[in-house]
């Protein structure tokens, strides 16, 4: 198993601490310095079997700033999915965090201990 953290969020330390509590056997990848691909995000995406954009901070000056709120410049389908992709690629403080990719090939948004613990059942 894997999880994309960032140090500085809470929901990410509380995901490693409930995985430290529960022995699990994963690999910390900090996706701010180790940045997924385009591909590593298509394939997260398929294993949580969401779209970019459920997958996006949009609150975040980025998302701002590239006016991901346009739903006319930045549509929410299979139109605008590379895009989408593209701007997570380019900008990864915008993915949702922690995910957890789970041993059976799924994967998480692991921001409740629910979450977390769901990823280590699978």
């Amino acid at each position: 198993m894997e999880i994309w953290i960032n140090p500085a969020c809470s929901k990410c330390r509380s995901a490693l601490t409930l995985l430290d509590a529960e022995g699990a056997d994963y690999t910390v990848r900090r996706y701010l310095d180790d940045v997924p691909t385009e591909d590593e995000i298509r394939a997260v995406l398929d294993r949580l079997g969401l779209e970019p954009w459920d997958i996006t901070r949009t609150q975040e000056a980025a998302a701002k700033e590239l006016g991901l709120a346009d739903r006319a410049a930045w549509p929410r389908d299979a139109s605008g999915r590379d895009r989408w992709i593209g701007a997570l690629a380019e900008h990864p403080k915008l993915i949702q965090r922690p995910i957890i990719t789970a041993d059976d090939g799924t994967a998480v948004v692991a921001r409740t201990e629910e979450a977390v613990r769901d990823a280590l059942s699978r």
